[in-house]
């Protein structure tokens, strides 16, 4: 386990007992509590990441793609869910490059509506581009396609597989709604480390967490 010590840690902690996802659901005040220390952990973390010299977090991309590469060979043509880089998350431009140059069909998330899953439109090298959501560049043609392996950064990720975001829950809609159970696996920075997310029962475990030259695969 990490040595991050979780700040202002919630007093309902306690309260989150074993069931459906790790957790049962829990009563109105706790959720409440929970969403208010997620937003105050999602502040730092992402203040924390972009304190990170550029230089640095090039070099953990480099090690992160390495790490990748080891877990995706087994798929030599497989559809790829992959991001476009933004506030500070890791550049994994290059290696998608790489990828669609070896012939893997690589796919971009889209924001369609609050509230609904993404869609993944496929991307290819110097394929137009537009700006969607948070102006995030997102490919120009609506060609959906459906991932296999789902590569999401991270805000916050800890050891029992969870990923912290920015709040919106599209990942966990997104992930609970594809037609096949695919290979997910977070990304970020060994800063997004922390101790717990205090999953409910909408978060949705990720397969493998990949934050640097730290790796863990989720407990089963």
């Amino acid at each position: 386990m990490s040595n991050t010590t979780v700040s202002s840690p919630p007093c309902f902690a306690h309260e989150l007992e074993a069931g459906w996802n790790g957790f049962e659901a829990v009563d109105p005040q706790t959720q409440i509590d929970v969403a208010r220390w997620r937003k105050g952990e999602r502040a730092r973390l992402i203040a924390s990441r972009l304190a990170v010299p550029v230089e640095e977090r090039v070099a953990v991309a480099k090690r992160v793609a390495a790490a990748l590469t080891g877990l995706t060979t087994v798929f030599p043509r497989a559809v790829i869910g992959l991001y476009w880089p933004f506030r500070g998350e890791l550049d994994l431009r290059d290696w998608m490059k790489d990828l669609a140059g070896q012939g893997a069909l690589i796919a971009l998330p889209v924001v369609v509506a609050k509230g609904e899953p993404l869609v993944f439109r496929e991307w290819r090298p110097g394929c137009r581009m537009e700006r969607g959501v948070w102006n995030i560049p997102v490919p120009a043609a609506d060609r959906p396609l459906v991932p296999e392996i789902v590569i999401s950064p991270v805000v916050g990720a800890d050891r029992a597989g969870y990923r912290l975001g920015y709040g919106g829950g599209f990942y966990d809609r997104t992930l609970a709604n594809l037609p096949h159970r695919a290979l997910t696996i977070g990304v970020g920075h060994p800063v997004a480390e922390i101790d717990t997310i205090f999953p409910q029962p909408h978060d949705v475990p990720l397969d493998w967490i990949i934050l640097g030259d730290k790796q863990w695969e989720r407990p089963r």
